[in-house]
């Protein structure tokens, strides 16, 4: 059921160096919502933000409201942030924030540091991700709590001048650790890339990876299969070729085999079609193909979609 709006408002807009953001909002009554009925809430948010040197911002950010989901209490979020911008090619990107919540104290904040440094031969990217297992920002939304998570990531991107059809190569490896509160494991990644970029346009590339993940509760993965508690590592290898945008026919394909959970998962994609029909028709398909054997089952997913475009001149 829909939840009224009485009233809200908006402000938005700069001043100098300053930006700035201002949202709030006033709801209804719904008592006939379930499973509980809805109170009458009042929602803001404020966000400030300050450009600082030449590429560099800090900013705060706030938000609340009057009820929390659970139906007593109020829930509030705050922070802050910065991006800071070194040179042409290095930079910072960092923040903390804290919520409060009724019923829930402590282990209630989150925080990021990243780095990341993309130059043309070379690439480096470092994180550091922890939110706690009671930070919760009820306005807005929150993949995944009460995890610390780090990864790390290395490119590496010649442009070989004696193969005068190839623009550049680059060889590329991750590693992502994500464990929760206490230490304990649940998702590990290691992961590595080879790409081939054509003066065409086009790209080939291969890859391989290795993950763990850890259930700690059954995962149903379609309606009639759960996969069950249990600590899964799982291997794939994946095969690319990207059409360039230049062709009249363009895509990104790629082939994708390897252990899944209790089994063995294979995928064929084809993403970001597009035919040119005429010069002002053109026709974008996509398609997605899934064959997994389970200890626990067997299925097939397809996913098919297209989209026409029709430039006027």
């Amino acid at each position: 059921r829909g939840v009224p709006l009485e009233i809200g408002g908006r402000l938005t807009g700069r001043a100098g160096r300053y930006s700035v953001g201002i949202l709030n909002t006033q709801t209804g009554d719904e008592p006939d919502t379930l499973p509980s009925p809805a109170r009458s809430t009042n929602v803001s948010v404020v966000r400030l933000k300050r450009d600082i040197l030449r590429r560099s911002s800090v900013g705060l950010i706030a938000t609340g409201r009057s009820v929390a989901e659970g139906g007593t209490g109020r829930n509030l979020a705050y922070g802050v942030d910065g991006t800071f911008g070194f040179f042409d090619n290095l930079t910072i990107n960092s923040y903390w924030a804290k919520t409060e919540t009724d019923g829930r104290r402590g282990d209630d904040t989150s925080y990021r540091a990243q780095l990341d440094y993309n130059g043309d031969r070379y690439g480096l990217q470092l994180e550091r991700l922890a939110v706690g297992d009671n930070f919760n920002p009820e306005v807005g939304f929150l993949r995944r709590d009460n995890m610390r998570r780090s990864f790390a990531q290395a490119r590496f991107s010649p442009r070989p001048r004696r193969l005068p059809s190839i623009r550049r190569l680059r060889y590329q490896a991750g590693f992502t650790y994500i464990t929760d509160g206490v230490g304990k494991l649940e998702s590990r990644e290691r992961e590595g890339e080879f790409v081939i970029e054509f003066q065409n346009g086009d790209q080939f590339s291969a890859g391989y990876s290795q993950q763990y993940e850890f259930l700690s509760q059954p995962f149903v993965i379609v309606p009639e299969i759960a996969i069950p508690i249990g600590s899964y590592p799982f291997e794939n290898a994946r095969v690319g070729f990207n059409l360039g945008r230049q062709r009249r026919a363009s895509a990104q394909m790629s082939v994708e085999h390897g252990t899944f959970f209790s089994g063995h998962r294979t995928t064929f994609t084809a993403s970001q079609g597009r035919v040119s029909v005429t010069n002002a028709l053109s026709v974008e398909p996509t398609y997605s193909l899934n064959k997994v054997d389970l200890e626990q089952g067997r299925f097939t997913t397809h996913l098919v979609g297209s989209r026409a475009t029709y430039t006027m001149t």
